[in-house]
């Protein structure tokens, strides 16, 4: 009989418990053996530690041996005596100086049991600058001075490393001059540190570094591991490292394993008692968790608005929450169980609906999609209802599919808002089409003046040109003369004609680009010469400019592009932006009058390339608080305007994804500009 998982799981509880006990014993002779190697490694540090103690102890006693020699300065014989004496009972002592105030020898003693270099030979005194530094350092402190450690030559091409004591000679608080002792590395470990201590450990001297100075080796190696410590010895003036290594052989293991074998076999069956302790807690709270988890979900259920189904493989319903039952108008009894032809299925559709789901269950159909699909379904009333489906295949912990869960949204409310939304939608669009009427109305009153000027002006010249003809009529002249003026006057009205014609067919199009422009929608663009654009609208420039008295000049940069435009809409953009810079050099006293429209190729950016349209004046320029509100509808500084031009522009640039910006002109006066795409597909 196979075990279940929960049996099985507390059976296995005692293989772990065998191999913690195992790794239990071996961790505790790890530890022994960790121990012993602590407790040696405790041993070295403490050596070391008086190690140091012995060499500083030293030291300071040789200081005041040295402190002693001051007394017998005034006499060089019992100081050359005192010297001798301490070099002879000190031997780490190499050499023993007395200097005056400027580090002038005066007189110097040696020890006897180191050969040491002869007078004149390199080594045989400290370098200058540090003897000056050192000596400086205590003469400053007015203690003794340590100096850093140098190397000693010795005869037969050996050496010693070497350190020098500088003691400073006081009288009556004044510097009377200096005993500079010198000592041997190598002397201080044999003489100051105890036999006890070196016999079995290698002592050396370091620099912080690791640089070896000097070593003195113990007694042969006794094992295959090294122990090391180190301590510091600040000296004044200098610092060493002292350093200590001792060989071990391996922790033995026996003994501990059979000490610590019954000890820890009680504690692992103590540990056997908490486990199963453990484990029963460990039962019961998940017990608890279970029972609060249950009830935590049945509290989120039944506050579920959103109905929630579950199906086995079988298609029959295993699970409905309080929501999708209030939603079908069924109970849970009614439902749970339930299977082929489901009850709030609407008749009309129980046909197609029981095909999609016999297709469902075969593996037929792929996953819904996760944004869900909508379908319509029956309350117990009859009542048909949208709702949103989003299903999911039902999978076990082992990756087993059970079933389809199942969550469902009556979009009954959400229909009724859309609908509200919708009537609201149109009568804003109606709303917006009365709006659209004022505003076209103003927008053709202030676009229709310029080409009904341009007629009345036209007209007005040709009546000129009739009555001119009258008057000359009645004059008697040669025929070939009237014959002449007749044929003239007759071109000029042709002319004129013509010009009528244009500015009439100008008209309709303002009429119809207007009307297209208020109702938002795309405008017919071509692909239009930037030459052309300009031409189209010159004669009307060039009117207005000669009864302002207003020079014109144009510029058009070789070789650009065609722009790709609404020919009509952006003429009526040339024409305001040349009727404004014009108007507003009207003005008493004006120096110059001179427009300058000017087209040239703009920068190129991640949208393709561009072509600039500038017209710059000569005026007076725009107010900073004028220039703020100058594209705002309605605004103008005319007596006449009615505000709608510029506002207009900017509009008519911005739907060709192009710009339109002004700027201050040099002497005096405003640069306007506005971009058009190029087009590039010819």
């Amino acid at each position: 009989m196979p075990l279940r998982p929960r049996n099985w799981r507390r059976w296995s509880l005692w293989p772990l418990l065998v191999a913690l006990v195992a790794s239990m014993l071996v961790t505790l002779v790890w530890l022994a053996g960790r121990y012993e190697a602590s407790q040696v490694q405790s041993r070295i540090e403490r050596d070391v530690g008086d190690a140091v103690a012995d060499i500083r102890a030293g030291l300071y006693r040789n200081l005041q041996s040295l402190q002693a020699l001051q007394s017998d300065q005034a006499d060089p014989a019992a100081w050359a005596e005192g010297g001798g004496r301490l070099l002879r009972e000190r031997r780490e002592f190499l050499r023993i100086e007395r200097r005056d105030r400027s580090l002038n020898l005066r007189q110097a003693a040696d020890t006897p049991y180191r050969p040491l270099p002869s007078a004149g030979e390199p080594g045989r005194e400290m370098p200058p600058a540090d003897l000056q530094l050192t000596c400086a350092a205590a003469r400053r402190s007015g203690s003794a001075a340590y100096s850093p450690t140098f190397f000693l030559p010795r005869p037969g091409g050996l050496g010693v490393e070497v350190v020098e004591l500088c003691v400073p000679q006081l009288a009556d608080g004044h510097v009377t001059g200096y005993i500079v002792a010198r000592y041997g590395l190598q002397e201080i470990l044999v003489d100051l540190v105890g036999p006890q201590i070196t016999r079995h450990q290698d002592i050396s001297f370091t620099e912080p570094d690791g640089t070896r100075l000097a070593a003195l080796h113990g007694s042969a190696r006794r094992g295959t591991r090294m122990f090391s410590a180190q301590q510091l010895l600040d000296l004044p003036g200098s610092a060493l490292m002292l350093r200590m290594d001792s060989w071990h052989g391996a922790p033995s293991v026996f003994p501990n394993v059979l000490t610590a074998l019954v000890t820890f076999m009680s504690i692992a069956l103590v540990w056997v008692l908490v486990l199963l302790s453990k484990d029963n807690r460990r039962r019961l709270q998940a017990e608890h968790d279970l029972a609060d988890a249950l009830a935590f979900r049945k509290a989120m259920e039944d506050s579920l608005i959103t109905g929630l189904r579950a199906r086995d493989l079988q298609g029959r319903i295993t699970y409905v929450n309080p929501a999708f039952c209030e939603m079908v108008g069924f109970g849970a009894d009614e439902l749970l169980g339930r299977g082929g032809e489901l009850p709030y299925w609407p008749p009309e559709k129980a046909e197609e609906y029981a095909r999609r789901h016999a297709v469902r269950l075969a593996g037929g159909l792929p996953l819904p999609p996760r944004e869900g699909y909508e379908s319509v379904y029956m309350r117990k009333g009859g009542e048909r209802f949208p709702v949103l489906i989003i299903e999911a295949p039902l999978i076990t912990a082992q990756g087993q599919h059970t079933g389809w869960m199942g969550a469902f949204l009556d979009l009954s409310e959400q229909r009724r808002i859309e609908e509200l939304s919708r009537a609201s939608q149109e009568r804003l669009q109606a709303t917006a089409r009365l709006a659209t009427v004022g505003e076209m109305a103003s927008l053709l009153s202030h676009e229709l003046n310029q080409p009904l000027a341009a007629i009345s002006s036209y007209a007005t010249g040709s009546l000129n040109l009739l009555g001119d003809l009258a008057r000359a009529s009645a004059v008697p002249q040669p025929p070939a003369a009237l014959a002449a003026e007749t044929a003239h006057t007759a071109a000029d009205l042709s002319a004129a004609m013509r010009r009528i014609a244009e500015q009439a067919e100008r008209a309709g199009r303002v009429i119809r680009s207007v009307h297209d422009f208020v109702r938002r929608r795309d405008q017919a663009r071509e692909a239009t010469d930037a030459r052309a654009l300009l031409d189209a609208v010159m004669p009307l420039i060039v009117l207005q400019a000669h009864k302002l008295g207003v020079q014109v000049h144009t510029t058009v940069a070789p070789g650009l592009p065609p722009v790709l435009c609404d020919r009509t809409m952006v003429e009526q953009v040339l024409l305001n932006l040349a009727r404004n810079g014009m108007q507003a050099m009207d003005r008493p006293g004006a120096p110059s009058r001179r427009l300058e429209i000017a087209v040239r190729a703009a920068s190129a950016d991640s949208r393709g390339e561009w072509v600039e349209f500038r017209v710059a004046d000569q005026g007076a320029g725009i107010p900073e608080d004028v220039a703020a509100r100058l594209f705002t509808p309605f605004f103008t500084t005319k007596p006449e305007g009615m505000g709608l031009g510029l506002s207009l522009c900017r509009t008519v640039v911005e739907q060709h994804g192009g710009a339109l910006a002004h700027a201050p002109n040099v002497p005096e006066g405003t640069v306007f500009s506005f971009t058009l795409p190029a087009d590039r597909r010819q």
